[in-house]
């Protein structure tokens, strides 16, 4: 159950590669394993939006929650690797939003509200290591109305080639998550869209599943 919030190429072939003792033993090193940069869709999506309260699942080392923080959100950053968190921690006091942050240790697999309601939720290439529609389901349930949910992953791609048949598995396009909508959201995008990425010293287009509904209710 891969939980973090930026591409990952192909960094992923290790068996732990959903499970949390991997990203523990990865997040206890001192180098980075993230820019550090927001994801471009939260960018595209999120920048016209009122700041409010967001939740980002899978947050990693924050990059995310920091530029979420810098816009004027309140953010939680949520995880199920407590060393990813203590860094991400780390990296927000360093950017100077440590007060506009807060933390969350969470599994996706059985992420529950836990009685927590945002405007924003969104999570980027997470990988649960089961049905993303059900996660999706279950971050339904705390979008606060008139909120807006963001989820944003693989589309599965050729370019994908020399990864696990697991992490084939984990991919997914915008409309397969339709379903996991209940009644009172709207669909605002729910689509592919290409974008240039780095691999191996090479420039290649893939492309990210993008969906972004918003709850009416």
């Amino acid at each position: 159950m891969t939980q973090h919030s930026h591409d990952h190429g192909d960094q992923q072939d290790a068996p732990d590669y959903f499970e949390q003792a991997g990203w523990d033993e990865r997040y206890s090193g001192t180098d980075k394993i993230w820019s550090g940069n927001p994801n471009p869709q939260l960018v595209a999506e999120v920048g016209t939006l009122t700041p409010g309260t967001a939740l980002d699942l899978g947050c990693g080392e924050g990059g995310d929650v920091i530029w979420l923080a810098q816009q004027g959100w309140t953010v939680t950053g949520a995880d199920f690797s407590p060393e990813g968190l203590a860094r991400a921690s780390r990296h927000a006091e360093e950017a100077g939003v440590g007060d506009r942050t807060d933390w969350w240790q969470v599994y996706a697999r059985a992420f529950a509200s836990d009685g927590r309601e945002f405007d924003l939720v969104t999570t980027h290439f997470l990988h649960p290591g089961g049905p993303m529609v059900e996660v999706v389901r279950a971050l339904t349930s705390v979008v606060a109305p008139g909120g807006h949910l963001l989820v944003v992953g693989h589309a599965p791609s050729e370019v994908f080639a020399q990864l696990s048949a697991a992490q084939h598995a984990a991919m997914w396009r915008a409309e397969d998550l339709l379903p996991a909508l209940p009644d009172d959201f709207e669909v605002v995008v729910a689509e592919q869209r290409p974008r240039v990425a780095e691999r191996d010293g090479q420039t290649m287009e893939i492309e990210d599943a993008t969906l972004l509904a918003r709850r009416v209710g």
